[in-house]
């Protein structure tokens, strides 16, 4: 019984940019996280220990990216698929777009998608 679990437009302020000025103060980015795992544990034993935590899920992606620091959101996007596969162990499909509203005047977002799949 594959489902998916997730959040949608977590915001995350951080230091993230090639540039000087992105480097000088927080930005916003914008993640939508997808999850997809076996709901049959959790259905049945009703029991957070079986499903994919949100707050595990938020916590862990939100001090990732306020820690690293990253220039490209594309590093992001890898370094949180990968610590989402390991941190939660019903997870065997990450999906990720963040968006960097900032990252370009003209547009409303700059953005990257991926999926990684446990091996």
């Amino acid at each position: 019984m594959i489902g998916t679990a997730g959040v949608r437009q977590l915001q995350v302020d951080c230091i993230v940019g090639i540039y000087p000025h992105e480097r000088a103060a927080e930005q916003p980015v914008l993640l939508d996280i997808e999850i997809d795992y076996d709901f049959a544990a959790a259905a049945a034993s009703d029991n957070i220990g079986d499903a994919a935590d949100y707050d595990l899920l938020v916590s862990s992606v939100t001090q990732l990216i306020k820690e690293r620091q990253f220039q490209l959101i594309e590093t992001m996007a890898e370094e949180a698929a990968a610590l989402l596969l390991s941190r939660i162990a019903a997870a065997q499909t990450v999906r990720l777009e963040i968006r960097k509203p900032a990252a370009v005047p003209t547009a409303q977002y700059s953005f990257v998608r991926l999926e990684r799949r446990r091996a």
